[in-house]
């Protein structure tokens, strides 16, 4: 068997009291039994009382300095004082609200076999927190978070373009279709010497056509919709791979004008500029492509740039759509907060009720006591007035003396009405007898010390003039 709380009314939600170890209770979370009140969450304090055995094995209860009491048969304990708790006594946690008779948490102090009593036990705080742990985690996702990987457009594009080596004395590779052999320009003859500005003007037209495109591919892979720069890089490969070919083709007409120019030396001079006409047409048409293909780059810059901008404006949109969650969810917590407040604020005011309430019946009980007081006080007036005065002067008895007849009088009085008569001036039987009462004097200087200082002054100018 072992002692337990049994809750007043429930077969569950008892509290067990083990042997050797401390039983604290309250709404905290470093407690053994966690009572959260669905009506009024701070009737409980977070620690509000402590149970274990004392050297004796005895179980007692301390207040641990709560906010609304523990109380042990109806009566409040005081705080850190420890009391000891015996089988069948009542424990209250904390105090009834306004319109109901008994406290949320009452118990009974019982002594219960463990197989009974296992099925109604409450669970501990440990148990408790397991279940709950994980539930309060909360995350805050920042700007720089959602500015992910995914912001920054595509960069697995799959278009590469390849260089192309246009050195002389170097061959000339036209995407793996065949190499062409260069030949020295000191081979040439000297009429065709206009070819070499050509050809650097070539080199200086598509060398930095190439640079810049490799730059723009790398601006590609911030850029917002693929589809549109990857035609423009597919279009540009074709252009280039036609330059190639119409250099290819420069190079193969010097090298078939060297071969007739040495066969011929002298000869047939008008195949010879037949030839050179034909090389000249190449010449030209090779211009007119790299004259496009500068066009086609000065379009993808532009292309470029408008994505770009595009991109920029995407990445503040979505800027300001993250800074919208943000607020709304800051205005969730805000109005979770508010509620909770709110909920605190009707709390506050219940407890607040049950305390003027009881302050209520501590001064009605006041009044009652100071009523009764008055009461007495009037008594002890009305005793004064009618029993302990003279009825010859009217005043308190000065050296009172009582007669054979029982009636008191002031000594002074009743020998004044001695020297007219000598019966009692009240049942008219004869004096034979005086007899100073002490009692009576004492009692009424007792009396008077209690009275009004004029009362004391009359009284001590009275037997003055009497002595």
């Amino acid at each position: 068997r072992s002692w337990c709380l049994r809750r007043v009314g429930m077969n569950a939600e008892w509290l067990l009291l083990e042997d050797g170890n401390e039983v604290t209770i309250g709404r905290g979370f470093g407690v053994t039994y966690q009572l959260v009140s669905k009506i009024c969450p701070l009737m409980i304090s977070r620690n509000h009382c402590v149970l274990k055995q004392n050297v004796d094995g005895q179980w007692t209860i301390m207040d641990n300095k709560s906010l609304n009491g523990v109380w042990l048969n109806r009566e409040r304990l005081e705080p850190f004082k420890v009391y000891s708790i015996h089988k069948g006594d009542h424990i209250q946690l904390g105090v009834p609200l306004e319109n109901k008779e008994n406290a949320e948490y009452e118990y009974e102090v019982t002594e219960e076999d463990r197989e009974r009593m296992y099925p109604c036990l409450a669970p501990k705080n440990d148990q408790m927190t397991g279940k709950n742990r994980g539930l309060r985690t909360k995350r805050k996702f920042s700007l720089d978070e959602l500015e992910g990987p995914g912001a920054e457009g595509p960069s697995n594009l799959k278009s590469k373009i390849s260089k192309v080596s246009c050195e002389p004395g170097q061959p000339v590779k036209s995407h793996g279709k065949g190499e062409v052999a260069s030949q020295p320009a000191e081979y040439l003859d000297p009429k065709l010497t206009s070819v070499e500005p050509s050809e650097k003007t070539t080199e200086a037209h598509v060398y930095p056509g190439s640079a810049k495109v490799i730059e723009l591919h790398h601006k590609k892979q911030k850029a917002s919709n693929p589809s549109v720069s990857q035609s423009s890089l597919e279009l540009f490969k074709v252009t280039m791979s036609r330059i190639l070919k119409l250099k290819t083709q420069m190079q193969e007409k010097q090298v078939a004008v060297l071969k007739v120019k040495k066969q011929t030396q002298k000869g047939n001079s008008k195949k010879i500029v037949k030839m050179e006409q034909e090389l000249q047409d190449l010449q030209s048409q090779l211009c007119a492509e790299q004259a496009q293909q500068q066009a086609r780059v000065e379009q993808l810059e532009k292309t470029f740039q408008e994505e770009e901008q595009h991109l920029q404006g995407l990445e503040k949109e979505q800027g300001e759509e993250d800074l919208k969650q943000q607020l709304a969810q800051a205005l969730q917590e805000h109005r979770a907060l508010m509620e909770e407040l709110n909920r605190s604020k009707k709390d506050f005011e219940a407890i607040i009720q049950a305390k003027n309430k009881e302050l209520e019946q501590t001064k009605e009980e006041k009044e009652k006591v100071q009523a009764q007081k008055e009461e007495v006080l009037s008594h002890v007036n009305d005793v004064l007035e009618n029993e302990l005065q003279c009825i010859i002067c009217s005043e308190y008895f000065i050296e009172a003396v009582t007669l054979n007849c029982a009636h008191s009088f002031c000594s002074y009085c009743i020998n004044e009405w001695m020297k007219r008569k000598v019966e009692c001036p009240i049942c008219r039987k004869d004096i034979k007898s005086k007899t100073h009462s002490l009692v009576l004097d004492n009692c009424i200087n007792k009396m008077v010390d209690n009275l009004s200082s004029e009362v004391k002054e009359r009284r001590i100018v009275l037997i003055r003039e009497r002595k």
